[in-house]
């Protein structure tokens, strides 16, 4: 698919009328429906010849925004990075062979945050690294234990 052609036209009323088709009165309750799916998979879902994964971030940003739920979508967004970065979950030892997707992972989320939260992501991505989650562990939706510990509901 050519990014081109998702921008033709009204891509936001496109975005809108095809989560309608599938039964979702939100891009939110969508992307809800899914947890732990990479947005570009969303957008395939959604359209895969005109829907791209930075559409369906705009749309869920401005719902998260319009609702004062932008932390709950954040941690949302690190759990989409993990599901692609690292699919095992936390590596069991930090090192040359690993580092690289777990930066991925979390460099990909500090781009991916507002900047009203930016500063709150790279306190969380500092916490993980200075004391690593379990072996295995991968967040499966925002409202895991851990990342509301890291990055609690506090709208800013």
């Amino acid at each position: 698919m050519t990014d081109g052609r998702a921008w033709e036209g009204n891509w936001v009323a496109r975005l809108y009328e095809r989560v309608r088709e599938r039964g979702y009165d939100s891009l939110t309750a969508f992307a809800e429906a899914r947890p732990a799916v990479p947005l570009y998979l969303l957008a395939e879902e959604l359209g895969k010849d005109d829907v791209v994964g930075v559409q369906v971030f705009r749309g869920l940003l401005a719902e998260a925004e319009r609702s004062h739920r932008v932390t709950r979508f954040v941690r949302d967004v690190l759990v989409r990075e993990f599901a692609e970065s690292l699919p095992d979950g936390w590596p069991a030892v930090l090192d040359d062979a690993n580092r690289g997707e777990v930066a991925l992972a979390l460099g990909a989320w500090t781009a991916d945050t507002p900047e009203t939260h930016k500063e709150r992501v790279r306190r969380a991505g500092g916490a993980l690294l200075a004391s690593p989650p379990p072996p295995g562990w991968r967040p499966l939706g925002p409202d895991d234990e851990l990342l509301r510990t890291l990055l609690p509901d506090e709208e800013v």
